[in-house]
């Protein structure tokens, strides 16, 4: 018995697949098993195109068997069997694979799903085995092949002797080293556990003989330990079977059982496409955010089947970054697969599954809110950081496809709202969406920029989380009505004709004192200036253009040697006393004059929520007023 050997680039492929191409050794079992039910699709549809009587479905079937005492585990099919030729084709050639022959050789004809379309798969075997032994016998075929193998070293065809057609796959499984266990794959639980994982709706019985423990029959408070045979795989997934015949109750199950969530889902989107592309999709929007969602721990990804064979537990081209919070699956046949089946080939069936389903999550989600308010406000305290993310991401890219879902509180609703619903509600003569940052909705509502807006009943969103302005910035605008801060340098309305003269004609009898002032701040504001905006505070900051206040203060808080500074405007109230004791010091005690204006500017900042430069000087500033008077 002559050992044959592999061809000098199988070789190679083989010692690159051992050590290399699978990132966990425990997918050789979903391999195997996928060849498996391969070679009984085939038969099967052997039998349908040779009108073969006396095959049905219900006759096939595959079998684990675990031999602990020998290190064994053996896998076998009822399948079509190979001859000693394709035995050496098959096996013996890596990268040469039956199914994608016989898939080629079919691809016109209905009720073919072949899941194998590389033969590289079957090797596999070799990550956790020292000796590979293929016992087979095909199908209509008198003699019976026995391929032996211990890795790169070559191969042996031998003739034996089998009843029925099929493969059977013995694996010698490896001893246990110091850095690789190969145990576990010998105990019956990890076999079990793996068969759930990824091969659960392989279409045909998979079948164990597994260790039960009973109560004995007659005998009270005694148990006995047998053998019985048992169908480890379910073979019909939920997310293939009508719609109608699954309960909320099945859904929310399986929902907890598949991604580990003790909470029922927020909602269920489960889609049956057929098409140019078709797949089955079940996917879930959790009630609750991740513990770890917001850190660079948290992988999204949806996992991906092919044909009921799980593919990959983390598919991330499935969903942009910005609906990573979806859980769930999708089930395809019409997917290109590579050497691995781990990774995938971007091509365009899976870029027109990702863009489908993105497409259905958003109007699920429009959906939610247009119909159930309360449910959708809950979502997005939890997953809107990510949506604004997404506006904001790749300069804007994908605003369109989200500025409907976003929310910001209302300051007339006191409640979230859309800017749909906010530009619903806009007054006749108002131009523009008007909005105010800060910390929290209570330390907004104070701010003295709201004073003549909310004076003249416009609605104002307050934006309270980081990215809230910068999301903002990038879309610019919602149904051709431009974004206005109000802390803005124009709040873009006009006023009465007379009150503008008042202004002008007031600025310009203050310019020396204003120009003063700007000298006293030393740098710190480009313009002193009096406000339009203010109705009774004394003094407050607008941003000059470009960067914000608040844009400066969430830039300065991240870890840079470069800090980030806002062009800043001093306003000062027209009609309030402090201009009346500032002109009045500035004609007498130009020293006060200097120290009103950094009070003032001081107080503005503490208003903006911005540190002060020195606190000492403030507070012994502050002592000195008082005690001059």
């Amino acid at each position: 018995m002559a050992k044959k050997q592999f061809k000098a680039e199988s070789k190679r492929l083989l010692d690159l697949m051992i050590h290399s191409i699978y990132t966990h050794k425990e997918i050789f079992l979903r391999e195997l098993i996928s060849n498996s039910s391969d070679a009984i699709d085939k038969l099967y549809y052997r039998s349908l195109t040779e009108n073969t009587t006396g095959i049905s479905r219900e006759d096939f079937e595959i079998r684990i068997a675990l031999d602990k005492n020998n290190r064994t585990l053996t896998i076998s099919d009822n399948g079509i069997g190979m001859t000693k030729e394709e035995l050496e084709s098959n096996l013996g050639t890596i990268a040469r694979s039956g199914s994608l022959d016989f898939k080629k050789e079919n691809e016109q004809k209905e009720d073919i799903d072949i899941i194998g379309q590389f033969g590289v798969g079957f090797y596999s075997a070799f990550m956790v085995s020292s000796v590979v032994t293929v016992i087979s016998k095909a199908y209509g075929g008198e003699q019976a092949y026995r391929w032996e193998s211990t890795g790169t070293e070559g191969y042996t065809i031998t003739e034996w002797e089998k009843e029925h057609c099929g493969t059977q796959i013995i694996l010698k499984i490896k001893e246990d080293t110091e850095d690789e266990k190969y145990e576990e794959f010998l105990q019956e639980y990890r076999i079990r556990g793996l068969i759930k994982r990824y091969s659960d709706y392989i279409r045909y019985p998979i079948k164990m003989n597994v260790e039960q423990r009973r109560a004995k029959e007659g005998v009270e408070n005694e148990y006995e330990t047998v053998i019985e045979e048992q169908i480890l795989n379910s073979m019909i997934p939920i997310w293939r079977r009508n719609k109608s015949d699954i309960t909320g109750e099945d859904y929310n199950d399986f929902y907890q059982e598949k991604f580990y969530d003790f909470t029922n889902p927020l909602k269920v989107i489960h889609s049956n496409v057929e098409g140019v592309v078709s797949y089955n999709s079940l996917l879930y929007i959790p009630a609750k955010t991740p513990h770890n969602y917001y850190t660079k721990e948290y992988e999204k990804g949806l996992q991906l089947y092919s044909s009921g064979v799980l593919i990959m537990d983390k598919c991330p081209d499935l969903l942009p970054d910005y609906f990573g919070f979806v859980k769930g699956l999708v089930d395809s046949q019409d997917l290109s697969l590579n050497i691995s089946r781990e990774m995938l080939q971007h091509d365009r069936q899976l870029k027109a599954i990702a863009s489908r389903l993105e497409k259905k999550i958003k109007s699920e989600l429009l959906e939610i809110m247009n119909t159930e308010r309360e449910k959708y406000d809950e979502f997005f305290g939890n997953f809107g950081l990510q949506l604004k993310f997404g506006i904001y991401d790749k300069f804007g890219a994908n605003k369109d496809s989200l500025k409907d879902l976003i929310l910001f509180y209302s300051s007339t609703e006191k409640k979230l709202a859309s800017l749909s619903e906010y530009v619903s509600r806009m007054k006749l003569d108002q131009k523009y969406i008007y909005y105010a940052t800060g910390e929290s909705v209570e330390k907004i509502d104070k701010l003295p920029q709201t004073e003549v807006l909310k004076d003249k009943g416009f609605e104002i969103l307050y934006l309270t989380d980081d990215i809230d302005e910068f999301a903002i910035r990038i879309l610019h605008d919602f149904d051709s009505k431009e974004f206005k801060s109000v802390s803005g340098d124009d709040l873009g309305f006009e006023e009465d004709e007379k009150d503008m003269d008042a202004v002008k004609k007031e600025t310009e009898n203050n310019k020396e004192l204003f120009d003063f002032m700007k000298e006293a701040l030393s740098g710190k504001v480009s313009e002193v200036r009096l406000s339009q905006r203010l109705k009774s505070h004394p003094v407050c900051l607008a941003s000059g253009g470009g960067i914000s206040i608040e844009m400066e203060k969430i830039l300065n808080a991240m870890p840079s040697d470069d800090k980030i500074k806002a062009d800043k405007v001093l306003e000062i109230n027209a009609s309030h006393p402090v201009l009346g004791a500032i002109k009045s010091a500035f004609a007498s005690d130009k020293e006060k004059a200097k120290q009103y204006t950094e009070l003032l500017y001081n107080q503005a900042l503490l208003i903006e929520g911005l540190s002060i430069e020195d606190p000492v000087a403030f507070s012994n500033a502050i002592c000195n007023l008082i005690a001059a008077n």
